[in-house]
């Protein structure tokens, strides 16, 4: 399948769904049940169970996506029309990578037009068409670093970072929203004019001072939910575009004093 076809539908709508039965009195369920074994707790098991029966996850391994995740993707290109051919992009915490898969087919990074710079603290397989880096964004050399391989200011900005939780729900809250914070933040160092930002969040995670610091520099603000982001989760994406510029932002902060 390429990059977007039909993925703003849903892989495969029936996987682990159900079958006629001989008897033809309608479908049974076929999803897969996993048995408990002694060493896996309660909360691994129904993680593995989900994730046998998630037809996403088995999408992915079909068409040699790094993870479920890549759907997302597609589906909120296909509605918004991010990805464009001879872009330049920035893909923070892009381990393992399916996000940098689609980016880099939409732009035809494969085939040498536009270019995708991909970050992590963690080690990746290597992507066509990508240039990878073990970096951390937050640090001081990281937004011309990044410049410097895109051989320029980027024209988006990609994040699927998640802050490490601790299961403590205001500290878990703080983190989440200092991270998306410090991605935005980065976003508008290296963005050119006219250049989108997207990131994950979660519900009530763009509030206040990170929602202020979006509508300051970027035209419009919204926030998307793909399909194929879990209906039980509270994780949403944050969308900005029309980034205004550093025009703007050193205009608002206004003259140097002596």
């Amino acid at each position: 399948m390429s990059a977007g076809g039909g993925g703003s539908k849903g892989p495969g709508k029936g996987g682990g769904g159900g079958a006629k039965g001989s008897s033809g009195r309608g479908a049974r369920s076929l999803g897969v049940r996993v048995h408990t074994a002694r060493k896996r707790s309660h909360a691994s098991t129904l993680w593995l169970e989900r994730q046998l029966n998630d037809p996403y996850v088995q999408a992915a391994k079909r068409e040699g996506y790094r993870s479920r995740a890549a759907f997302k993707l597609i589906e909120i290109d296909d509605r918004h029309r991010l990805l464009k051919p001879g872009q330049k992009v920035v893909d923070l915490g892009a381990a393992p990578g399916g996000w940098s898969q689609i980016a880099a087919r939409k732009i035809g990074a494969e085939d040498g037009r536009g270019r995708i710079v991909a970050i992590d603290l963690l080690e990746m397989e290597p992507v066509p068409g990508v240039d990878f880096m073990v970096l951390d964004f937050l640090a001081d050399e990281a937004p011309d670093l990044l410049k410097a391989k895109l051989g320029g200011k980027a024209d988006l900005v990609l994040s699927d970072m998640a802050a490490n939780t601790i299961g403590h729900h205001k500290t878990d809250h703080l983190r989440i929203i200092a991270l998306v914070e410090a991605a935005a933040l980065f976003a508008a160092e290296v963005l050119a004019p006219g250049g989108a930002f997207l990131a994950k969040v979660f519900q009530g995670g763009t509030e206040g001072e990170l929602l202020t610091q979006l509508k300051r520099d970027f035209a419009k603000v919204i926030h998307v939910k793909p399909p194929a982001s879990r209906k039980d989760s509270s994780e949403l994406y944050v969308l900005a575009t029309g980034f205004r510029g550093e025009t703007r932002r050193e205009t608002e902060a206004g003259p140097d004093e002596d």
